[in-house]
């Protein structure tokens, strides 16, 4: 080993969330502060994981850009908002990826087919690349089929979510174990 070289970081588990639907209430395009909705148990949920030494990272397809609904800046916009709300309950979301594209989208730069997009797995393989993950324990939560089909093509557990029927807080003790 060269002095120069870095240390090796250990690798965490983590725990992938799609957002509108699982984390907000799923309103066509949420990209505004006052429409986000939260989900019931959404900031307990995410502060189970954190408490448990997992990394939460949200992974959202937002097509709103292609589409011209909005722009790149809404969407930061709202992901700080939710990091303030989640702080003020002890909780914490350590990273956001999103896919502004969309095949039929009318803003041309982002109207593309991409790996980024769900199903596709380029949201996920950037987390990897940017953090140390251990995927043997990590998994995706998500509402629509194509979260669970990322998750199995990253080779990761996916659990599909249905805030009409289902306790995030319970699902995510089942997911780690610990209830």
């Amino acid at each position: 080993m060269t002095s120069g070289a870095r240390a090796t970081v250990a690798s965490k588990p983590a725990a992938f969330f799609d957002r509108d639907g699982v984390l907000n209430v799923d309103r066509d395009y949420v990209h505004r502060v006052d429409q986000l909705e939260w989900i019931e148990g959404a900031a307990e949920a995410i502060k189970l994981l954190n408490d448990a030494g997992y990394l939460v990272i949200v992974v959202t397809n937002q097509s709103g850009v292609a589409r011209g609904l909005y722009d790149e800046a809404a969407i930061g916009i709202l992901h700080a908002h939710m990091q303030a709300y989640l702080a003020a309950h002890g909780a914490r979301i350590d990273a956001f990826y999103y896919c502004p594209h969309h095949p039929q989208g009318k803003v041309e730069r982002f109207a593309i087919n991409c790996a980024c997009r769900k199903p596709g797995t380029g949201m996920l393989e950037q987390a990897a690349a940017d953090w140390s993950i251990d995927r043997a324990y990590s998994f995706m939560i998500g509402d629509k089929d194509i979260d669970l089909a990322a998750a199995t093509a990253f080779n990761i557990r996916g659990a599909k979510f249905n805030a009409a029927t289902d306790s995030l807080p319970a699902l995510i003790r089942r997911m780690i174990g610990s209830g």
